[in-house]
């Protein structure tokens, strides 16, 4: 402290103007891209943390597995009208009213709706459901249920 009572510190701190040239949070798609090319957190500051939002940083296995579903999506979107002009019916009972209008109209709810599943599955990875289960294990279930799906619809197809 001076002489006078006041704190020089404080006295310099105030005259000065303020050192950012723009207001970030106005930026938010620079502040995702550049989130996106240098992460800051890779996991939660604290032990305890299990929000969303406490990493902004995935592993790049979560964007093969969820692209791999979403691509399995529309394959299956796919086989699925291609058995239906063959004879076959949907099972779905949510996607069936969907299969007897248009096909692009299917086609783009079931991606769709995989996609925005998946956008949250992504998110929440690392967070255990029921106290044990990693979510990451239902992507990874997902895919496979997927993957034999799809392998049961080219057996369909290729029946007699």
């Amino acid at each position: 402290m001076e002489e006078n009572g006041r704190d020089p510190l404080a006295a310099a701190t105030a005259s000065e103007p303020e050192r950012r040239r723009t207001e970030r949070r106005r930026h938010v798609l620079r502040a995702l891209l550049h989130g996106s090319f240098r992460p800051r957190r890779r996991g939660p500051r604290r032990a305890d943390e299990h929000q969303v939002s406490a990493v902004d940083w995935h592993h790049p296995q979560w964007l093969a597995i969820a692209m791999l579903i979403v691509v399995f999506s529309a394959a299956d979107a796919l086989l699925t009208l291609m058995l239906m002009e063959r004879g076959a019916y949907e099972v779905n009972p949510f996607m069936a009213p969907l299969v007897g209008g248009s096909a692009l109209s299917f086609a783009l709810v079931k991606v769709g709706l995989t996609a925005g599943g998946v956008v949250l599955l992504t998110q929440i990875a690392r967070i255990r459901a029921f106290g044990r289960i990693p979510v990451g294990v239902f992507l990874y279930s997902v895919l496979a249920l997927y993957g034999a799906l799809i392998a049961y619809e080219f057996s369909l197809l290729n029946a007699p």
